[in-house]
């Protein structure tokens, strides 16, 4: 287990040695860089697609995703305290052009929640839903009940599913797709062949990924885990379609 101090630097990349030990201290130390230490109201029931801090009865951790799971060692009983890290401005993030042209080089899909998926060479999607024959188009996916946007199709990099070790069938994303910056396409139009889309968020890896994987894939996607996009118009996908940003 870890102190607050270890968990700080862990989240920020920083050498724990660099920062204070004492809390106070160590929130004034936060503070000269623009950060501080927001609090969660419900600790034992809150997640977060990001990194935050949670003590369990007497050390400290470091716990990311929905649901959360531990990428450091698992709280020492029930979280009792839960911090986010956060800057005090936020600023919009300018999404400039990208140039990326990528390709799909595998699609997945799976009939219900947990159940093994199977690459096919063509699949069609349908505007609002999601691919036929997977199980978030029919309302049936894990994360299917909370509703939203970004549940119709997720995307994922051949090039990050290759670093962590992982075939395109275990990553439980639909598209794997190669030479795109995912990230890039937040917040933007794509088309996937015929295909229009909308990015809306990464699609990031939880502790329910890790149960039907292995441990520490949560560390390994972290943060490169994919996009989760909504269909805007229907069409069909192919192995070999190209992925291309329209604005």
């Amino acid at each position: 287990m870890s102190s607050l101090r270890e968990c700080v630097a862990h989240v920020l990349g920083a050498e724990a040695a660099e920062l204070p030990d004492d809390e106070q201290a160590l929130r004034e130390w936060l503070a000269q860089r623009g950060l501080g230490l927001v609090p969660v109201a419900d600790p034992a029931a809150f997640s977060w697609p990001g990194p935050f801090l949670a003590r369990g009865e007497r050390e400290w951790t470091v716990l990311f995703g929905v649901p959360p799971g531990p990428l450091l060692a698992p709280p020492d009983g029930a979280v009792q305290a839960a911090y986010v890290i956060a800057g005090h401005e936020v600023r919009a993030a300018s999404s400039g052009a990208t140039t990326a042209t990528g390709t799909v080089t595998a699609i997945v899909l799976a009939p219900a929640a947990e159940a093994p998926l199977r690459s096919v060479e063509r699949a069609q999607a349908i505007a609002g839903r999601g691919l036929l024959g997977d199980r978030y188009a029919d309302g049936a996916g894990t994360f299917s009940p909370g509703g939203g946007r970004g549940h119709d199709l997720t995307l994922v990099a051949a090039e990050v599913l290759e670093d962590a070790g992982l075939e395109p069938v275990e990553a439980r994303r639909n598209l794997i797709v190669r030479g795109v910056d995912l990230d890039a396409l937040r917040g933007r139009r794509f088309r996937i062949g015929a295909v229009q889309c909308l990015g809306q968020r990464r699609c990031e890896p939880c502790a329910h990924l890790e149960r039907l994987t292995r441990p520490g894939i949560l560390r390994a996607l972290a943060h490169r885990g994919g996009l989760r996009a909504d269909i805007l118009r229907s069409g069909d996908l192919c192995v070999g379609d190209p992925v291309e940003a329209l604005e």
